[in-house]
Formats: structure tokens, C-alpha cells, sequence
């Protein structure tokens, strides 16, 4: 259903640096071993094979060979030492280095891959662009960080493509290397103020009197994981995804819901409404994992970035490209997410986490490596892990055909997870992907629940 008319190397374009080597810190090494981040960002815009052969491909080339220029990390790759006790992995970036471009034709239908109702997940798939072999030297493997692909739906639209190694960057990262090329190629020339007024990114890992130590504690849990190519395309899913809308007037209901329950808590967010009745959904509607009392964790991350933290002083730079993430954890008992108030307990739970944790900037940073321990803490509970946020929007990145209609992340087809973004309207959109009769359970109890 779709054909790939040509993959080409894009290379940043003359006048930037000639080599870019980073180490890689803590943050960035956390990710190494993780599957690749999975994006595909939907356009309408009506346009002919023709004028999409003859000027959008052009135009995007050429854009994001200038945008490379100012984002060369982008076109670097990935050292994963041969040798683990003697080196470090390490991000190296040299004159002639490239970027993956994939140019495709599909005959999927639009409408149906940018609708709100359950879809079958491996269709996506044909969207997402394949990443470049892993090779090797004598001393490293090296690892291609991103690919890219465009694909054109002729007279209806174009999707974009995303695949990237999660250690090159968070989602602030990525979404400003997309924004700056989407600017580009909107106005022709390198113009980079984006609506947040948004600087070059900065390249230079994070420096604290502990930061070589965590480094060395979280290579020396990695290295000894074997380091395998990761499967871009995981077919067959087996699995659905759709879209829930939870409007305004929804979460202004839902926020008093838990004032009239709980008249002390604070901080009662659009954030913590909307993963607390998301959470609660979810665990009514899969059931118990096992015993009624054993214990469900929600994950979300906190970017790091600005905030005042026990290790970054000052605070890690509002404009710095890689990863800065820390990850958020809350937990409770089935049984009391499954009780008729389980949303108040579950938000309970989450704002909690939120005070103690991530708001807290004497306890935010303190302790990274607790990042590793955790992991295995709760690696037997069933776990609900939000990705995205509705702060970094991709469908702000307009490249002269004007906001995203749709945003796709086809990494929630692993696991139990969820996606987060803004509608067009002031909604918020909820993503998640689960078989077909999980997912009939999950629409019916959302909606239930809602109306109740």
C-alpha cells in the first residue's frame, strides 16, 4: 500500500562544525538499551505526486540540510565501545556524516489513520522509516541516531516520520529539532525564534561535582547488558490504538470531583486529572494483574530542564538538547483503584509523588541512581507509563502546510502506556494501543465513567 520512491543521505549543510564529540551522561545512558522512540506526525494538506516530487522534496531537503547544520548531534552517531571496561560510549559527529531520508508514496487512507476510533496498529507501520544498519570498527559500534521519512497521501496529505535512538534526545529535544526544520522550511531561510523564543540548542552534557560518579554507576549497570539491534518495526502487534477526548468541561468536573473528596489536597492539575482517571480506567478495565492487593505503578517523567534540582546548580539550561528526564512513580492497590473512588485515590497518589519528588527542589536530582533500583523494585508490578506531554506539542511544527492534525506515537504498542496532547480546541487527547478486546473494555468504562 505504500512505495518508497527513493532513500536518500542528508548532510548538514557547509559553514557549522567540522566534528562534535560528547560524552554521553547519566541521563543519556539510562536510555541506551530501550527501544527506539516511534513518531508519526499527520499533515492535510491536498497536494499532486507532482508538486510534491517536483517542490516539497526539494524544499524539505534542503531544509534539513540547514537545520542540520545547527543541530549537529542529529547527524551523529552512537560509539558503543567494543570493549566496556576500557571505554565509554560516546555521541561523534564528523564531516560527511548524514541523516536517513525516506521519500514515499501511500495508498493507505488518511481519514481512517487520523480518526479517533480503534485502528489496527500494524497499518502505521508502513509510515515509519526503517533506521541504517548498525556497523563496526575496530574499537565501537556504531549507531545511526535518527531516520526520517515523508510520505504523501496525493491529494489529501502528508504524514512525517520519526524513528530515533532514545539516548539522542527527550521529547523538548526532538520536538525543537523538528520545530527549527519545520520553520526553515516554512520561511525559506535559517530563522530560529521559535513562539517560545527558543535558542540554538546546547550541546555540552551537564557538570555537577557528582556527575562522574553517576555516569560510572550507570554504565556500569548497562554494560553488562548485551547491546542488541533493536526492532524498529515489531510486527505483527496484535494490538488497536485510538483516541479519547477528555474535554474542558470534563476535567473541570473531574477536578472537583476530587476537592469535593479530598477539600486539602493542592495542586490538582490538568496533568494529574487527566492520569488519574486514565490510570483508574485502565486498571478497572484490564482487572486484577494478580491478587486484589497487590500493588499497580503509574511512570511518568519530569523534565529537568530549568527546574531547581539538589545536583544541577544552576539548573540545567531551558535550551540544552539531549535527555534531562526523571522519572515520577506512583503506586497503590488494586483494589482501591477498582473501588468506586479510585480516581481520587489514584490522583491522591500521583499529586504525592509530585510534592515529594519532582516540586521539592531540594529532593528533585538528589538521588538519580534510584532511577536503576526502582526499575527493578517494581519490574513484577503492572505498571501504566504516560509518554509525551501536552507541553511539547508536535503539532506546532508547521512547515508551511499549517499544524498537525494528528500525532501518532507507535511506541505505545509496547507495553501498557499512554500519550498526551493538546487538541486544536483546548481538549486534551488521550492515545493508548491494547488488543481489540482490552480496547473495547478500556472505550466502554472511559465513556461510563465520564457520564457517571
Amino acid at each position: 500500500m505504500t512505495t518508497v520512491i527513493e532513500t536518500c543521505r542528508i548532510p548538514p549543510s557547509q559553514g557549522g562544525a567540522a566534528e562534535l564529540l560528547l560524552p554521553l551522561s547519566f541521563f543519556d545512558i539510562n536510555w541506551l538499551h530501550f527501544n527506539h522512540t516511534r513518531r508519526l506526525i499527520f499533515y492535510s494538506h491536498p497536494c499532486s505526486e507532482a508538486e510534491f516530487s517536483n517542490t516539497i522534496v526539494p524544499n524539505l531537503k534542503h531544509s534539513l540540510s540547514l537545520t542540520l547544520k545547527h543541530y549537529l548531534l542529529v547527524a551523529a552517531n552512537l560509539l558503543y565501545p567494543l570493549h566496556t571496561d576500557v571505554s565509554k560510549p560516546v555521541f561523534h559527529y564528523v564531516s560527511g556524516d548524514s541523516v536517513s531520508l525516506t521519500i514515499a508514496v501511500s495508498g493507505l487512507d488518511f481519514e481512517e489513520l487520523v480518526a479517533d476510533h480503534a485502528r489496527e496498529s500494524d497499518q502505521f507501520y508502513d509510515l515509519l522509516p526503517r533506521m541504517p544498519a548498525m556497523s563496526e570498527d575496530e574499537n565501537y559500534k556504531i549507531i545511526p541516531l535518527i531516520s526520517l521519512q515523508v510520505t504523501l497521501f496525493p491529494g489529501r496529505g502528508i504524514c512525517l516520520g520519526l524513528n530515533n535512538h532514545h539516548s539522542l534526545g527527550d521529547d523538548r529535544s526532538i520536538i525543537g529539532f523538528i520545530k527549527a526544520w519545520a520553520m526553515i522550511n516554512k520561511s525559506g531561510v535559517e530563522v530560529f525564534v521559535s513562539r517560545n523564543e527558543e535558542s540554538l540548542p546546547f550541546f555540552e552534557r551537564p557538570i555537577s561535582k557528582d556527575s562522574s560518579r553517576l555516569n560510572g554507576i550507570f554504565w556500569d549497570v548497562m554494560k553488562k547488558i548485551p547491546l542488541k539491534s533493536v526492532a524498529t518495526h515489531p510486527l505483527p502487534t496484535d494490538r488497536v490504538r485510538a483516541s479519547f477526548i477528555l474535554r474542558q468541561s470534563d476535567i473541570k468536573m473531574l477536578k472537583n470531583r476530587i476537592l469535593s473528596a479530598r477539600p486539602n489536597i493542592d495542586r490538582v492539575s490538568t496533568f494529574v486529572v487527566a492520569t488519574a482517571y486514565v490510570w483508574t480506567t485502565m486498571a478497572k478495565s484490564l482487572g486484577p494483574a494478580g491478587d486484589e492487593d497487590e500493588h499497580e505503578v503509574f511512570f511518568f517523567w519530569a523534565d529537568g530542564t530549568g527546574r531547581r534540582n539538589a545536583l544541577f546548580d544552576p539548573p540545567v539550561l531551558m535550551n540544552y538538547f539531549g535527555n534531562c528526564l526523571v522519572v515520577g512513580v506512583a503506586r497503590a492497590e488494586y483494589r482501591k483503584l477498582a473501588e468506586e473512588d479510585g480516581f481520587v485515590a489514584a490522583a491522591e497518589a500521583i499529586v504525592d509523588e509530585i510534592k515529594t519528588k519532582i516540586y521539592n527542589g531540594d529532593e528533585f536530582l538528589k538521588s538519580p541512581e534510584k532511577m536503576l533500583t526502582d526499575t527493578a523494585k517494581y519490574k513484577d508490578m503492572r505498571g501504566l507509563t504516560i509518554t509525551g506531554s501536552p507541553k511539547f506539542d508536535y503539532t506546532e511544527a508547521d512547515f508551511g502546510w499549517g499544524e498537525a492534525e494528528k500525532v501518532e506515537f507507535l511506541s505505545l504498542d509496547e507495553g501498557n502506556s499512554i500519550f498526551l496532547s493538546n487538541s486544536s480546541d483546548g481538549d486534551l487527547v488521550i492515545v493508548t494501543s491494547l488488543t481489540k478486546e482490552e480496547m473495547k473494555t478500556f472505550a466502554s468504562m472511559f465513556a461510563t465513567s465520564l457520564d457517571m
